[in-house]
């Protein structure tokens, strides 16, 4: 099969945080209508303490209830994927990150799903000692083991695609160095 000849992007819907568009593709025996949601970047941080993992609670409505993650969320136009990651995470937590390391780049999906994460590590940080950093975002955080991180994705305690990929990506990339 010979690649596809594209039509131009037409927006059908746009917000602040995302846009679809829909893009017309002719195979030459068929024709197809992809209609692709575009959230653009957003990047992940594993802050690990020891053998401990930070994690975030926060509500999610598609589960309808309140999820543990790692920080993250979308890349801002004026910063890097890096930075991103860095802000999300002490937006969170109050738990400022540096010297990030990289552990792996992923596409959630690639039919109609455009969101290229990035996912970083640190050891190094420094805890804010406050209560509530974004309280319409995280509901509270904690240090896990990782061993009880991945336990958590075996009993679906941990369901969102960036933590699983971040905490195995760090378990198989970085922490059996």
């Amino acid at each position: 099969m010979l690649s596809p000849e594209l039509g131009r992007r037409e927006v059908v819907y746009e917000n602040e945080y995302q846009q679809v568009y829909r893009v017309a593709a002719n195979f030459g025996t068929f024709r197809k209508n992809y209609f692709v949601t575009d959230y653009g970047q957003r990047a992940g941080l594993v802050a690990v303490k020891g053998r401990s993992m930070l994690l975030v609670q926060q509500y999610r409505l598609l589960v309808n209830g309140f999820s543990w993650e790692i920080p993250g969320g979308k890349v801002d136009d004026d910063e890097t994927a890096e930075e991103a990651a860095v802000r999300e995470c002490f937006e969170e937590t109050g738990v400022r990150c540096k010297n990030l390391k990289p552990v792996l780049i992923f596409h959630p999906g690639l039919d109609t799903l455009n969101n290229p994460t990035h996912l970083f590590y640190s050891r190094n940080f420094v805890e804010t000692v406050r209560t509530n950093f974004h309280g319409h975002e995280a509901r509270q955080h904690a240090w896990v083991p990782l061993e009880d991180c991945l336990k958590m994705v075996l009993k679906k305690e941990i369901v969102d695609s960036l933590s699983i990929i971040g905490l195995l990506g760090y378990q198989v990339f970085v922490g059996k160095r």
